[in-house]
Protein backbone atom coordinates (compact mmCIF):
# COMPACT_ATOMS: atom_id res chain seq x y z
CA UNK A 1 0.00 0.00 0.00
CA UNK A 2 1.64 3.32 -1.14
CA UNK A 3 2.43 5.76 2.15
CA UNK A 4 0.13 8.30 1.37
CA UNK A 5 -2.62 5.85 1.00
CA UNK A 6 -1.92 4.54 4.23
CA UNK A 7 -2.02 7.59 5.60
CA UNK A 8 -5.32 8.48 4.51
CA UNK A 9 -6.68 5.48 6.00
CA UNK A 10 -5.42 6.21 9.14
CA UNK A 11 -6.61 9.57 9.47
CA UNK A 12 -9.90 8.59 8.18
CA UNK A 13 -9.75 5.84 11.38
CA UNK A 14 -8.94 8.47 13.55
CA UNK A 15 -11.68 10.75 12.17
CA UNK A 16 -14.91 8.25 12.29
CA UNK A 17 -13.45 7.29 15.95
CA UNK A 18 -13.84 10.35 17.15
CA UNK A 19 -17.46 11.35 16.19
CA UNK A 20 -20.78 9.95 17.77
CA UNK A 21 -22.40 11.68 14.83
CA UNK A 22 -22.73 10.12 11.33
CA UNK A 23 -20.27 12.33 8.98
CA UNK A 24 -21.64 12.81 5.41
CA UNK A 25 -19.12 11.55 2.87
CA UNK A 26 -18.91 15.26 1.85
CA UNK A 27 -18.02 16.58 5.44
CA UNK A 28 -14.99 13.37 5.34
CA UNK A 29 -13.87 14.95 1.97
CA UNK A 30 -13.65 18.07 4.19
CA UNK A 31 -12.06 16.86 7.34
CA UNK A 32 -9.44 14.00 6.49
CA UNK A 33 -6.23 15.25 4.63
CA UNK A 34 -5.94 13.83 1.44
CA UNK A 35 -9.22 13.57 0.09
CA UNK A 36 -8.58 17.44 -1.15
CA UNK A 37 -6.27 16.42 -3.71
CA UNK A 38 -9.02 14.10 -5.49
CA UNK A 39 -9.70 17.25 -9.01
CA UNK A 40 -13.04 16.11 -9.16
CA UNK A 41 -16.62 14.72 -7.48
CA UNK A 42 -16.27 11.63 -8.99
CA UNK A 43 -12.10 11.23 -8.53
CA UNK A 44 -12.99 11.49 -4.66
CA UNK A 45 -16.23 9.27 -4.78
CA UNK A 46 -14.24 6.56 -6.29
CA UNK A 47 -11.04 7.30 -3.30
CA UNK A 48 -13.47 7.00 -0.52
CA UNK A 49 -15.10 3.69 -1.87
CA UNK A 50 -11.76 1.84 -2.20
CA UNK A 51 -10.80 3.20 1.40
CA UNK A 52 -14.20 1.72 2.55
CA UNK A 53 -13.63 -1.66 1.25
CA UNK A 54 -9.98 -1.40 2.36
CA UNK A 55 -11.24 -1.17 6.45
CA UNK A 56 -13.24 -3.42 5.90
CA UNK A 57 -11.19 -5.73 4.65
CA UNK A 58 -8.91 -5.17 7.54
CA UNK A 59 -11.63 -5.99 10.07
CA UNK A 60 -12.24 -2.26 11.11
CA UNK A 61 -16.52 -2.07 11.85
CA UNK A 62 -17.73 1.06 9.52
CA UNK A 63 -21.00 1.84 10.79
CA UNK A 64 -23.55 3.44 7.92
CA UNK A 65 -26.36 5.66 9.25
CA UNK A 66 -28.52 8.47 8.37
CA UNK A 67 -27.71 12.37 9.60
CA UNK A 68 -30.17 14.64 9.57
CA UNK A 69 -29.43 18.22 8.61
CA UNK A 70 -31.67 21.50 7.60
CA UNK A 71 -31.79 19.87 3.58
CA UNK A 72 -32.76 15.93 5.26
CA UNK A 73 -31.43 13.34 5.99
CA UNK A 74 -28.19 12.06 4.37
CA UNK A 75 -26.18 8.90 4.53
CA UNK A 76 -23.31 9.00 6.73
CA UNK A 77 -20.21 7.22 8.32
CA UNK A 78 -18.86 6.70 11.65
CA UNK A 79 -16.92 3.49 13.85
CA UNK A 80 -18.69 3.02 17.20
CA UNK A 81 -15.48 2.32 19.61
CA UNK A 82 -17.66 -0.60 21.51
CA UNK A 83 -17.28 -2.49 18.53
CA UNK A 84 -13.81 -1.31 17.59
CA UNK A 85 -11.79 -1.93 20.66
CA UNK A 86 -11.05 -5.43 21.60
CA UNK A 87 -11.65 -7.01 25.33
CA UNK A 88 -8.66 -7.95 26.78
CA UNK A 89 -6.23 -10.24 25.53
CA UNK A 90 -3.61 -12.51 27.23
CA UNK A 91 -1.21 -14.53 24.85
CA UNK A 92 1.05 -16.63 26.18
CA UNK A 93 4.72 -16.45 25.16
CA UNK A 94 4.60 -18.87 22.88
CA UNK A 95 1.40 -17.43 21.19
CA UNK A 96 3.11 -13.87 21.15
CA UNK A 97 5.99 -14.98 19.57
CA UNK A 98 3.74 -16.99 16.83
CA UNK A 99 2.15 -13.36 16.48
CA UNK A 100 5.53 -11.52 15.86
CA UNK A 101 7.05 -14.27 13.65
CA UNK A 102 3.56 -14.25 11.26
CA UNK A 103 4.60 -10.50 11.32
CA UNK A 104 7.79 -11.02 9.42
CA UNK A 105 6.08 -12.69 6.55
CA UNK A 106 4.76 -9.10 5.31
CA UNK A 107 6.36 -9.62 1.73
CA UNK A 108 3.93 -12.54 1.29
CA UNK A 109 0.54 -10.62 -0.57
CA UNK A 110 -1.10 -13.90 0.49
CA UNK A 111 -0.80 -13.13 4.35
CA UNK A 112 -0.50 -9.25 3.86
CA UNK A 113 -3.92 -8.44 4.59
CA UNK A 114 -4.41 -10.98 7.43
CA UNK A 115 -1.35 -10.13 9.29
CA UNK A 116 -1.76 -6.36 8.91
CA UNK A 117 -5.69 -6.50 10.17
CA UNK A 118 -4.30 -9.15 13.32
CA UNK A 119 -2.12 -6.88 14.20
CA UNK A 120 -3.98 -4.00 14.31
CA UNK A 121 -6.13 -5.69 16.34
CA UNK A 122 -3.73 -6.76 19.18
CA UNK A 123 -2.21 -3.26 19.11
CA UNK A 124 -5.92 -1.97 19.35
CA UNK A 125 -6.30 -4.16 22.95
CA UNK A 126 -2.93 -3.33 24.29
CA UNK A 127 -1.08 -6.01 23.31
CA UNK A 128 2.64 -5.28 22.46
CA UNK A 129 4.28 -7.64 19.85
CA UNK A 130 7.90 -7.50 18.95
CA UNK A 131 8.43 -7.84 15.19
CA UNK A 132 12.08 -7.74 15.58
CA UNK A 133 12.95 -9.96 18.24
CA UNK A 134 14.93 -12.44 17.44
CA UNK A 135 13.48 -15.65 16.58
CA UNK A 136 14.32 -19.38 15.46
CA UNK A 137 13.51 -19.19 11.95
CA UNK A 138 14.09 -16.34 9.40
CA UNK A 139 10.54 -16.22 7.70
CA UNK A 140 10.41 -15.82 4.15
CA UNK A 141 7.68 -16.14 1.42
CA UNK A 142 8.44 -14.41 -1.86
CA UNK A 143 11.21 -15.75 -3.53
CA UNK A 144 12.08 -13.76 -6.96
CA UNK A 145 15.26 -15.14 -7.77
CA UNK A 146 14.98 -17.50 -10.71
CA UNK A 147 17.50 -19.91 -9.38
CA UNK A 148 15.32 -20.71 -6.16
CA UNK A 149 13.31 -23.57 -7.44
CA UNK A 150 15.64 -25.59 -8.78
CA UNK A 151 18.06 -24.89 -6.21
CA UNK A 152 15.65 -26.05 -3.13
CA UNK A 153 15.17 -29.38 -5.30
CA UNK A 154 18.89 -30.24 -5.15
CA UNK A 155 18.67 -29.07 -1.43
CA UNK A 156 16.60 -32.25 -1.22
CA UNK A 157 17.23 -34.43 -3.71
CA UNK A 158 21.37 -34.02 -2.30
CA UNK A 159 22.52 -33.66 -6.02
CA UNK A 160 25.16 -31.30 -6.74
CA UNK A 161 24.65 -27.94 -8.78
CA UNK A 162 26.54 -25.89 -11.17
CA UNK A 163 25.74 -22.18 -12.17
CA UNK A 164 27.86 -18.65 -13.33
CA UNK A 165 27.79 -16.59 -10.16
CA UNK A 166 28.57 -12.94 -10.64
CA UNK A 167 31.37 -12.17 -7.82
CA UNK A 168 31.13 -8.51 -5.86
CA UNK A 169 32.85 -5.99 -8.11
CA UNK A 170 35.70 -5.29 -9.02
CA UNK A 171 35.38 -9.86 -9.52
CA UNK A 172 33.97 -11.09 -12.73
CA UNK A 173 31.79 -14.22 -13.22
CA UNK A 174 32.88 -17.55 -13.06
CA UNK A 175 31.06 -21.05 -13.08
CA UNK A 176 30.39 -22.77 -9.72
CA UNK A 177 29.92 -25.99 -8.90
CA UNK A 178 28.37 -26.98 -5.26
CA UNK A 179 26.89 -29.52 -3.16
CA UNK A 180 24.26 -27.72 -1.96
CA UNK A 181 23.17 -28.13 1.60
CA UNK A 182 20.89 -25.61 2.18
CA UNK A 183 18.77 -22.13 0.74
CA UNK A 184 18.02 -19.81 3.58
CA UNK A 185 17.01 -16.46 3.80
CA UNK A 186 19.34 -13.86 5.95
CA UNK A 187 18.75 -10.05 6.23
CA UNK A 188 16.43 -9.86 3.50
CA UNK A 189 18.37 -11.68 1.30
CA UNK A 190 18.37 -15.56 -0.17
CA UNK A 191 21.55 -17.86 -0.40
CA UNK A 192 22.94 -21.02 -0.93
CA UNK A 193 25.21 -23.00 1.79
CA UNK A 194 26.90 -26.03 0.73
CA UNK A 195 30.72 -27.41 -0.08
CA UNK A 196 32.19 -25.72 -3.23
CA UNK A 197 34.14 -28.16 -4.62
CA UNK A 198 36.76 -25.77 -7.05
CA UNK A 199 37.23 -24.37 -3.50
CA UNK A 200 37.08 -27.38 -1.78
CA UNK A 201 35.59 -25.36 1.02
CA UNK A 202 32.42 -24.15 2.51
CA UNK A 203 30.99 -21.38 0.78
CA UNK A 204 27.54 -19.24 1.07
CA UNK A 205 26.20 -17.73 -2.53
CA UNK A 206 23.73 -14.97 -2.94
CA UNK A 207 20.73 -15.92 -5.09
CA UNK A 208 20.69 -12.58 -6.79
CA UNK A 209 24.22 -13.32 -8.48
CA UNK A 210 23.65 -16.14 -9.57
CA UNK A 211 23.43 -15.65 -13.32
CA UNK A 212 21.63 -17.80 -16.16
CA UNK A 213 20.70 -21.42 -15.42
CA UNK A 214 21.20 -23.55 -12.70
CA UNK A 215 22.15 -27.14 -13.72
CA UNK A 216 22.21 -30.37 -12.16
CA UNK A 217 25.92 -32.90 -12.03
CA UNK A 218 25.40 -36.15 -11.37
CA UNK A 219 22.94 -38.47 -9.73
CA UNK A 220 20.58 -37.71 -6.69
CA UNK A 221 21.85 -38.42 -3.13
CA UNK A 222 25.74 -38.31 -4.01
CA UNK A 223 26.37 -36.31 -0.99
CA UNK A 224 25.24 -35.93 2.70
CA UNK A 225 24.79 -32.54 4.54
CA UNK A 226 26.71 -32.89 7.72
CA UNK A 227 25.54 -33.09 10.36
CA UNK A 228 25.38 -29.84 13.09
CA UNK A 229 26.17 -27.55 10.32
CA UNK A 230 24.27 -24.14 11.24
CA UNK A 231 23.55 -22.67 7.98
CA UNK A 232 22.83 -19.07 9.65
CA UNK A 233 25.91 -18.92 11.05
CA UNK A 234 28.35 -19.50 8.19
CA UNK A 235 26.32 -16.82 6.61
CA UNK A 236 26.55 -14.79 9.03
CA UNK A 237 30.58 -14.94 9.22
CA UNK A 238 30.99 -14.62 5.70
CA UNK A 239 28.61 -11.55 4.73
CA UNK A 240 29.63 -8.27 4.98
CA UNK A 241 29.26 -6.00 7.93
CA UNK A 242 25.32 -4.77 8.11
CA UNK A 243 26.73 -1.08 8.65
CA UNK A 244 28.67 -1.12 5.88
CA UNK A 245 27.72 0.78 3.03
CA UNK A 246 28.31 1.16 -0.59
CA UNK A 247 28.44 4.29 -2.62
CA UNK A 248 25.98 4.60 -6.01
CA UNK A 249 25.73 7.17 -8.88
CA UNK A 250 22.55 7.57 -10.13
CA UNK A 251 21.12 10.47 -12.57
CA UNK A 252 18.06 11.87 -11.37
CA UNK A 253 15.08 13.55 -13.87
CA UNK A 254 15.16 17.64 -12.88
CA UNK A 255 12.79 18.21 -10.49
CA UNK A 256 11.68 14.22 -9.89
CA UNK A 257 12.77 11.32 -7.36
CA UNK A 258 12.13 13.44 -4.23
CA UNK A 259 12.19 10.49 -2.27
CA UNK A 260 15.77 9.53 -3.81
CA UNK A 261 17.22 13.44 -3.56
CA UNK A 262 16.28 13.27 0.10
CA UNK A 263 18.86 10.64 0.76
CA UNK A 264 22.13 11.86 -2.12
CA UNK A 265 23.94 14.82 -3.04
CA UNK A 266 24.14 16.26 -6.28
CA UNK A 267 27.42 15.80 -8.07
CA UNK A 268 26.94 17.38 -11.58
CA UNK A 269 24.18 18.93 -13.79
CA UNK A 270 24.05 16.63 -16.82
CA UNK A 271 21.57 15.79 -19.80
CA UNK A 272 18.63 17.77 -17.96
CA UNK A 273 19.06 16.26 -15.06
CA UNK A 274 20.86 15.58 -11.92
CA UNK A 275 23.85 12.89 -11.40
CA UNK A 276 23.43 12.33 -7.51
CA UNK A 277 25.96 10.28 -5.33
CA UNK A 278 23.97 7.70 -2.84
CA UNK A 279 25.64 5.69 0.23
CA UNK A 280 23.75 2.25 0.13
CA UNK A 281 23.56 0.28 3.12
CA UNK A 282 22.22 -3.27 1.13
CA UNK A 283 22.97 -1.95 -2.73
CA UNK A 284 21.26 -5.44 -4.10
CA UNK A 285 18.00 -4.78 -1.80
CA UNK A 286 17.94 -1.29 -3.01
CA UNK A 287 17.27 -2.28 -6.79
CA UNK A 288 13.31 -2.67 -6.18
CA UNK A 289 13.16 1.04 -4.75
CA UNK A 290 14.79 2.58 -7.39
CA UNK A 291 13.12 0.30 -10.28
CA UNK A 292 10.01 2.08 -8.56
CA UNK A 293 10.82 5.47 -9.49
CA UNK A 294 10.90 4.20 -13.47
CA UNK A 295 12.51 6.04 -16.29
CA UNK A 296 13.29 9.20 -13.67
CA UNK A 297 16.20 6.96 -12.31
CA UNK A 298 19.37 5.64 -14.27
CA UNK A 299 21.96 3.88 -12.22
CA UNK A 300 25.26 4.86 -13.75
CA UNK A 301 27.78 2.78 -11.29
CA UNK A 302 27.93 0.06 -9.81
CA UNK A 303 27.78 -2.23 -12.60
CA UNK A 304 25.77 -5.09 -10.34
CA UNK A 305 22.76 -2.56 -8.88
CA UNK A 306 22.70 -0.97 -12.43
CA UNK A 307 22.16 -4.59 -14.03
CA UNK A 308 19.85 -5.27 -11.00
CA UNK A 309 17.16 -2.36 -11.44
CA UNK A 310 17.49 -2.77 -15.33
CA UNK A 311 16.20 -6.98 -14.71
CA UNK A 312 13.39 -5.91 -12.67
CA UNK A 313 12.17 -3.23 -15.70
CA UNK A 314 12.84 -5.50 -17.72
CA UNK A 315 10.65 -8.11 -16.16
CA UNK A 316 7.70 -5.63 -15.21
CA UNK A 317 7.56 -4.71 -18.85
CA UNK A 318 7.31 -8.41 -19.99
CA UNK A 319 4.57 -8.80 -17.53
CA UNK A 320 2.44 -6.10 -18.39
CA UNK A 321 2.98 -7.73 -22.44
Amino acid sequence: MAIARAERLVNLVLCLLSTRQYLTAERIRAIVPGYHEAPTDEAFFRMFERDKSELRDLGVPLETGRQSNAEGAEDGYRIARRDYELGDIDLEPDEAAAVALAARLWDSPQLTGAVHGALIKLRAAGVDVDQDAPAAVEPKVRANEPAFPPLLQAVQAGQTVAFDYRKPPPGGQKERTVEPWGVVAWRGKWYLVGWDRERDDTRCFRLSRIVGTVRTVGKPGAFKVPEGVDLMSLIARTEVDPHHTAPAKIWVVKGRAQGLRRHAKIIEERDGGDVVEIDLKFPDSAAKWLAGFGPDVVVLEPEVLQKSVRDRLQGALEGAR
